[in-house]
């Protein structure tokens, strides 16, 4: 089932989403081949011999090949980036939003964010910019590297979802505490900062999160009283 190849229907309109685009486009195409390699009139055919064309085992394997693709994922998983391109930024692009400067004690501060689980110590790890779903099938099939910490941007969950409970942390771009994401991180217990302003980080960066600070106030939102979580990037010495 091929992203290059969707056929328009014969009649009707054409599919809005791309799932059911490529799922009947492939259900198109094999009848189309049945029905070439098939003797008989197509009246004949679909009245007494419709199974020959297409049966439950073809819906059945068409429905699993998309399955496998990790396809099921594309639409939900981006759609905040295409309808809001303005609050959602990919990770892997540039988001310079944030100031970074020193703290007392000497530490890079690169980002804020709001903290979803309090927890007794910082967490530290190297990050990565994740932002498609080919990241997400890599990591589902190779595994995630022990510590790492993901950044992403769109707070729905999605896309990470499959694997989020194999992130040592996570940094999210947008949403709240109370975003899918964030009661995905609850459910799993990951430490995770939503909500937040980050500097410029890179693949394989090594960051820590103050997730020891508290989560959000019910009215924090309102009051604009967020961001107090910090990120520091650990630089090597020397």
């Amino acid at each position: 089932m091929s992203d290059s190849v969707v056929s328009t229907p014969k009649w009707g309109s054409t599919e809005m989403l791309p799932l059911p685009g490529r799922f009947n486009t492939a259900v198109r195409s094999l009848v189309a081949q049945r029905r070439a390699a098939t003797d008989g009139q197509w009246k004949d055919i679909v009245f007494e011999r419709q199974f020959d064309l297409f049966s439950v085992d073809d819906a059945l394997a068409v429905e699993q090949e998309a399955l496998d693709s990790g396809y099921r994922f594309e639409y939900s998983a981006t759609v905040s980036l295409d309808s809001e391109p303005d609050k959602y930024k990919r990770a892997d692009r540039e988001a310079r939003t944030f100031a970074e400067g020193l703290d007392s004690d000497g530490r890079r501060h690169v980002g804020v964010g709001d903290n979803v689980i309090k927890k007794s110590q910082t967490v530290t790890g190297p990050v990565a910019l994740v932002s498609t779903i080919e990241q997400v099938m890599e990591f589902l099939a190779d595994g995630i590297p022990p510590g790492t910490i993901a950044v992403i941007d769109d707070s729905g969950g999605t896309l990470t979802a499959p694997i989020i409970e194999g992130f040592a942390g996570v940094i999210c771009l947008g949403g709240t505490v109370r975003s899918h994401l964030g009661i995905l991180a609850r459910e799993y217990d990951v430490p995770t900062l939503m909500n937040c302003k980050i500097n410029d980080l890179k693949n394989g960066d090594v960051v820590e999160l103050e997730v020891t600070a508290a989560p959000p106030a019910s009215d924090a939102y309102e009051l604009g009283d967020t961001g107090h979580a910090r990120i520091w990037l650990i630089e090597n010495e020397g």
